[in-house]
Formats: structure tokens, sequence, C-alpha cells
């Protein structure tokens, strides 16, 4: 099974086998040594990759999740093939525009654009700090920067709105 996972970062495809009890991962087409053992019923894991473990807390649904490892928690939205499709479809349908969300906390440090101009897709909106990290938040298609939701210098929690793109208008 094929999904897309999207965090801080981009979107990343992950791809899942498991074959005769042993599960097969890539990531972004990658081969990943993998592997993972449930410890209980509250989501609680321990992962082994390259030969070193992990405890990780995994919380959530089937669409959006929240990975705590170290102290650290990565929120991530996740969508299978068909999701993906349908997901893109609406998009294209609508012009690319809608939310823009966080996903995961931080403090907005500044916007790279402002209300109404026109951007490209992949252009970079706005940075994000989150973990001492700054990260590039870009469009995810072409539009228009209709809103802005929070200052710069704000402090934003996963799955809050920082901007609205309104797609391009199509003849």
């Amino acid at each position: 099974m094929k999904y897309f996972v999207e965090m801080v970062g981009g979107t990343h495809e992950v791809e899942l086998v498991e074959r005769l009890g042993e599960l097969i991962v890539k990531v972004d087409g990658e081969p990943m040594n993998f592997d993972y053992h449930e410890i209980d019923l509250l989501g609680q894991v321990v992962a082994t990759h390259d030969g070193q473990s992990y405890a990780l807390s995994v919380e959530g649904g089937k669409s959006k999740v929240r990975v705590t490892l170290a102290g650290h928690t990565y929120a991530m939205e996740l969508e299978d093939e068909r999701e993906r499709a349908a997901h893109l479809a609406e998009r294209a349908a609508r012009g690319g525009g809608g939310p823009i969300k966080a996903v995961m906390p931080g403090i907005v440090v500044e916007y790279l654009v402002e209300v109404g101009a026109e951007v490209a897709e992949g252009q970079p909106l706005l940075i994000l700090e989150a973990m001492k990290m700054q990260n590039e938040i870009s469009a995810p298609g072409p539009g228009i920067l209709a809103a802005i939701h929070v200052e710069a210098g704000a402090t934003v929690a996963a799955g809050d709105k920082l901007v609205t793109l309104k797609g391009l208008e199509t003849e």
C-alpha cells in the first residue's frame, strides 16, 4: 500500500508491503531497513532502523497523526493513493486555493509574500520555526495569497491556519 505523508519539510511517499511476515518499507522510492513492534494498545511503539531502536508514541486517527520521539512531537497528515487522487482532483476543481495549515507547533518567523501577491506552485510563502529549525512553507499550487491568519512572531499549534490561497481563475 502506498501512502503520502505530509509534514514540515514536504510530502513523502511511503510504500509498505508485507511479504512472508516481513515489512518492506520504501520512502520516496528508497528502500529503508525498518521494523516495528507495538508495545501496547495505547500507541506505544518500538521502531528499529539500521540497528538503532526508537521509542515512539503515536496518537491520532486515520488521516491525522502525532508522533512523539524523544520529547519532540511531529504532526503528520496521511493519505492513501485513492484519497490523494480525490484530494488532488478537488484542489484542481477549486483552482489550487484553500487554507494552508501548520503541520507542527512553531513560531511564524516572517512572511515572504504579501496579501494579493500571485504565487507559483512550490514558491515559499513563510518561514515557520519549529524545534530550532527554520522551515519554508510553500504554496501547494498556483494562486493568490488571499489572507494571512497569524502575525509574524506568533506561536502556532499544529493544525492552525497560517494563510489562505485563492485559486487562479481559469478561462
